[in-house]
């Protein structure tokens, strides 16, 4: 039994690792053409916005922009503190104290 979690975790850390590592070795050998490199840099803001407008627009299985969202709400000074600082310790931050002060407040 304790060989299977051995090879488990073993394997969990491979198929981990080899899709981060290797294109960063085949892409390390050769220069990528200046439009592949600019069309790279959307990635990052893609996964970001996939990742977190789910989160602010959905609740309760359906669309929700109305005033009582309270994540949504919530996402209104953060991004102003995030536009301002480009602190990402301060968006964090800014976002919890939004959403604890609004539960506290009974949103």
């Amino acid at each position: 039994m304790e060989h299977q979690i051995a090879l488990t975790i073993l394997l969990m850390a491979l198929v981990t690792y080899v899709p981060r590592a290797v294109p960063l070795l085949l892409l390390t050998r050769f220069d990528l053409p200046e439009k592949v490199v600019q069309w790279l840099k959307f990635i990052p803001v893609a996964v970001l916005s996939a990742l977190l407008f789910p989160s602010l627009l959905m609740r309760d299985g359906g669309m929700d922009i109305t005033p009582v969202n309270e994540f949504l709400v919530a996402a209104i000074p953060t991004l102003l503190v995030v536009w301002r600082t480009r602190s990402l310790f301060w968006a964090i931050v800014t976002g919890i104290v939004a959403v604890s002060l609004l539960r506290f407040l009974g949103f």
